[in-house]
């Protein structure tokens, strides 16, 4: 039996949007079964499971892309046997913006005003010529620095490996947090979730930061350990904090963080679906171009890492 074409793609679960097969089929690909493709672009996000299932049952598959760019999901399915890709800096753009607009809106006391029912005093510190620490190296990062390139911000970006990055002033590794988070203005989380960057960010942490200072949350809600930012942020610790992602998400009705004024807290909404469809559709294209021309994949996972 002759190995199926490198245009054979699968699509699963079969539930898939039509949105995604057209984006294979603008690529060049053949829409076929697991058992007659080279490679499966699978979309059920929290289905990890449903997808071991399937490449169990097909050895053959070369090539694996899944959904988003955060693959914490996916990481227990993760093996060398294949080729493994992820939305990683497709949704960049989008949630670069976000990040920078909670920024403001804390810095600038613009949630506390918009809850206001009277005039009130002055407020909030400026952006411009802030001390700005970013916690990972990835796309979202380095969209974010081009965007505050006209705010001329002093900016510390925090990442497993020490290289430097367009438009960074200062590039320290992991170890070096704590001494990245003294001073800093504004903290910015847009980093994987690893078993090693869960709870990165508690009381030790928060206890170092500036009074004024406010943390944004773009990355994962485990990033941060929920409680320990419940009470800094009761107790004046930090300025505040401004989250896109929570733990536990979605956030119970009755936490305290929905009632704190120095909180502003987004339904993970940085990317949105009419925003993702389209980058993640010309991702998927993208790749399965590559993959039939036999070209280096974009958004490669590191199956070490986990991500």
């Amino acid at each position: 039996m002759e190995p199926p074409s490198s245009r054979a793609i699968a699509v699963q679960p079969p539930t898939s949007p039509e949105w995604v097969r057209d984006a294979v089929i603008a690529g060049g690909g053949h829409i076929v079964e697991p058992a007659d493709a080279s490679a499966i672009v699978w979309t059920a996000a929290r289905d990890a499971s449903g997808l071991r299932e399937i490449l169990d049952a097909n050895n053959h598959l070369e090539w694996v892309q899944v959904p988003f760019a955060g693959i914490e999901n996916f990481v227990p399915v993760l093996d060398d046997d294949r080729i493994w890709t992820c939305g990683k800096g497709v949704y960049a753009e989008p949630v670069a913006e976000h990040a920078l607009a909670l920024a403001l809106a804390g810095m600038r006391n613009i949630a506390s005003y918009s809850r206001a029912t009277q005039w009130t005093g002055p407020a909030g510190r400026n952006l411009l010529g802030a001390a700005v620490t970013i916690v990972g190296g990835g796309g979202i990062t380095e969209s974010l620095i081009r965007l505050l390139t006209p705010f001329h911000c002093n900016i510390t970006v925090v990442r497993r490996t020490v290289e430097d990055i367009e438009g960074a002033d200062t590039v320290v590794g992991q170890e070096n947090l704590v001494d990245a988070l003294v001073g800093a203005d504004v903290v910015f989380l847009a980093l994987s979730l690893t078993p090693e960057t869960v709870g990165l960010i508690g009381k030790p942490e928060l206890e170092v930061m500036e009074p004024h200072a406010w943390i944004v949350n773009v990355a994962r809600g485990g990033h941060i350990v929920t409680e320990d930012l419940v009470w800094a942020l009761q107790n004046n610790v930090i300025g505040g904090a401004a989250l896109d992602v929570t733990d536990p998400e979605p956030l119970p009705e009755s936490h305290p963080l929905w009632s704190l004024p120095n909180c502003i807290i987004t339904p993970h909404v940085g990317n949105t679906p009419e925003m993702a469809v389209p980058l993640l559709s010309a991702r998927i294209t993208e790749n399965v171009k590559r993959f039939i021309n036999d070209e280096p994949l974009v958004g490669l996972v590191d199956v070490r890492l986990g991500y």
